[in-house]
């Protein structure tokens, strides 16, 4: 665990490469192009978080949206925490900091996908759900065979609210 403070701020396109990196270090998370986090980091840039050590290195990220057609609803897409941060909570210190923002006031509802498989990120959910007071519910959202033709685990979709901001 590294000893410097750690920074909150909205992503740019210049951190889209350092996303690209940190995603791909954190197995099981899928990879994205780099394209698409530059993406994440600029055009998503309102309901994302880049965490990063005061030396500016990147070390953790959240990339998220706000639902066209559920407005109260904010999707969280990725979840991504360097090893060298890990063991600080900062997972959800990142999604907390996103749901403080002006524009995830009106949000009652958080959505995000998980394989049976990814622990940390159901461990991560359950302790939000837990913090905000708020039933968690699963149900599938993409099924192994009928949207990944078998190369891809069964995504469930995971439901957090109402919740009270």
């Amino acid at each position: 665990m590294n000893s410097e403070k750690i920074v909150f701020n909205k992503p740019s396109a210049i951190d889209g490469m350092a996303v690209h990196q940190l995603v791909a270090s954190c197995p099981p998370l899928d990879t994205n192009s780099v394209y698409c986090n530059l993406l994440q980091a600029s055009h998503f840039n309102e309901t994302s978080v880049a965490a990063s050590f005061d030396s500016g290195e990147l070390v953790g990220f959240v990339s998220g949206y706000i639902l066209p057609n559920k407005v109260d609803t904010l999707f969280v897409w990725q979840v991504a925490v360097s090893e060298k941060a890990r063991g600080q909570g900062l997972a959800k210190k990142m999604v907390s900091s996103l749901l403080e923002r002006s524009n995830c006031s009106g949000v009652r509802y958080i959505e995000t996908s998980i394989t049976a498989s990814n622990q940390g990120s159901w461990a991560l959910f359950r302790s939000l759900a837990d913090q905000l007071d708020a039933p968690l519910e699963e149900s599938v959202m993409f099924d192994k065979q009928i949207h990944f033709n078998g190369l891809h685990d069964t995504e469930q979709l995971v439901t957090i609210g109402p919740i009270s901001l």
